[in-house]
């Protein structure tokens, strides 16, 4: 089972579904909670080789990323195929994955 039908199943079960305006703002939180811990471990970029990320803080914005997946009937697999694939053809073309912007 993909991670993504597990969490649609859980929000299922759990009668957690909610409207993807929603799931956007958790996942913004959730991220921002990652960025929180690696700010404060690392002292504050101080001491980036200190620098980590409970599991459990990446699960939730994993969890919240693919909520909104699934709010959104996006395939999330599919969505990072696509991605990769953006990626690899700007490594191609111009030997960087970043968008130039």
């Amino acid at each position: 089972m993909s991670e993504q039908r597990e969490v649609a199943e859980f929000l299922a079960e759990n009668e957690m579904t909610a409207p993807p305006a929603y799931r956007l703002l958790d996942l913004v939180a959730e991220v921002g909670e990652v960025a929180a811990d690696a700010a404060k471990s690392s002292e504050y970029g101080e001491d980036p080789d200190s620098l980590s990320v409970p599991d459990d803080e990446l699960g939730d914005a994993l969890f919240a990323l693919l909520a909104l997946a699934e709010e959104l009937d996006t395939d999330a697999g599919d969505a990072l195929a696509t991605s990769l694939s953006k990626y690899e053809a700007r490594i191609d073309a111009d030997g960087d994955a970043g968008s130039g912007a």
